[in-house]
């Protein structure tokens, strides 16, 4: 067994596509509309499916936003250089929520993005 993909719902599809390829740097890996049932699945990522997890972002027809809730914490990337990755995200208009350094009861290096609809993505460091 192995992860396929995290699902997220988002409030604006191409806001949401915007934010994960250019700000992220990830791909659209694959589009899936579904008229019938008044939803769109985009999957974004670093490679294929088949190569590592993914993220689907699911637009529900006519839903704007939705409430996070408490049962959800983040995604986490690894990257790097987290300070760089930062820097780049931040000149790309991504939102820094917590700048790049070592965790507080450890020594790994973190940070913390947030995407258009206010989920967490956490920076691993891992050179």
């Amino acid at each position: 067994m192995r992860v396929l993909h995290t699902m997220i719902r988002v409030g604006d599809l191409d806001r949401s596509i915007k934010f994960y390829t250019e700000v992220l740097g990830m791909q659209v890996i694959k589009v899936s509309d579904h008229p019938e049932g008044k939803f769109t699945n985009v999957f974004v990522g670093y490679g294929s499916e088949d190569d590592g997890a993914t993220i689907e972002l699911t637009y529900n027809y006519g839903v704007e936003s939705y409430e996070l809730g408490m049962g959800f914490g983040h995604v986490a990337l690894a990257v790097p250089d987290a300070y760089a990755a930062c820097a780049e995200i931040k000149a790309r208009g991504g939102v820094v929520t917590r700048e790049a350094g070592p965790m507080k009861h450890g020594t790994t290096v973190i940070a913390f993005v947030q995407d258009p609809d206010g989920y967490k993505i956490e920076l691993i460091q891992r050179p």
